[in-house]
């Protein structure tokens, strides 16, 4: 921010883990002045982590953050006071990534596979997908800790691992390489609520006026991040946030993921994607099947019923 923005201005400490490719709308309403439109001026807060980020929200050290949803979700079913506010990104813009001489899932058996998690996101996405190829974990296959994506992409040239879920533009980066595409993570999981909007109940409750802003210049920033006709604002941004050296890359990558509808329109929650939410936590005992019906209930729509 500068010091010739207007005074007058709400401020809002919004954190976040890495805020990368995901965080796109927020960035474009930063630059297109949304945000100052509506008379927010945010503090951006990148914690290093998502759980990191989650817990800001928590501490009290920042009033939302743009995150997966899972830690609110858990938090809510334990009685906490998380909640999720809006929906950020509705999809997962990755591929499984193999080196050179793995032509398909069915020939991973007995290969490793790089994973930032053991449990959770990447591992649970890798198994769902592969065990529709017919191969099941454990016994099949390996897990291997890669770490991020940049990490897992080097293990992938340094022959540490075989292959592993990559977002783009990483994903492409690795196709132009000689690296094989196997699978879309989408096509196995076609909505999930991969980054939401949460906050505490009490904070928002008491700032509603405050929220309802925010997601107001966050609805008109996925417009404007979702109208193929505004690349000549949304491309730089997203060049800058992802792969700095190549304008192709991060045009097939922001591409790929504005056709596959990964910004939802009016930050929508659709049922369905939070109900895949829930059934991965399940799945990676994150949450208790008993409780599925009541993690519902993290998501306040009331906050995007009064922005919409």
């Amino acid at each position: 921010m500068t010091d010739q923005e207007p005074a007058g201005l709400a401020d809002l400490r919004l954190a976040g883990g890495a805020q990368g490719f995901n965080w796109l709308p927020v960035f474009v309403a930063d630059e297109q002045g949304l945000f100052e439109k509506h008379g927010i001026r945010i503090d951006y807060k990148r914690m290093g982590s998502v759980e990191k980020a989650t817990a800001a929200v928590l501490d009290g050290e920042a009033d939302l953050a743009i995150t997966p949803p899972e830690g609110a979700v858990a938090d809510f079913v334990r009685g906490g006071e998380l909640r999720i506010a809006a929906a950020n990104a509705v999809r997962l813009p990755m591929s499984i990534v193999a080196r050179p001489g793995i032509g398909s899932l069915a020939e991973l058996r007995g290969k490793k596979v790089g994973t930032s998690s053991l449990t959770e996101g990447t591992a649970i996405y890798t198994q769902i997908m592969l065990a529709a190829a017919g191969l099941h974990y454990p016994g099949d296959y390996e897990f291997a800790l890669a770490g991020i994506h940049t990490k897992r992409w080097e293990a992938l040239q340094a022959g540490e691992i075989d292959c592993a879920p990559q977002p783009a533009p990483w994903n492409f980066l690795a196709q132009d390489k000689g690296y094989n595409l196997l699978g879309e993570v989408s096509a196995a999981i076609p909505e999930i609520v991969f980054t939401a909007v949460i906050g505490k109940a009490s904070w928002l409750g008491a700032n509603r006026d405050l929220v309802t802003r925010f997601l107001k210049a966050l609805i008109e920033a996925h417009a404007v991040t979702n109208d193929a006709a505004s690349q000549g604002i949304t491309l730089p941004i997203f060049q800058r946030i992802t792969t700095p050296d190549s304008e192709s890359l991060a045009r097939r990558g922001l591409e790929y993921m504005r056709d596959m509808g990964m910004w939802p329109w009016g930050l929508a929650v659709p049922g369905k994607a939070l109900k895949t939410t829930i059934d991965l936590m399940v799945r990676a005992n994150l949450l208790d099947e008993s409780k599925r019906g009541t993690a519902e209930g993290a998501f306040e729509k009331r906050y995007l019923e009064g922005a919409a």
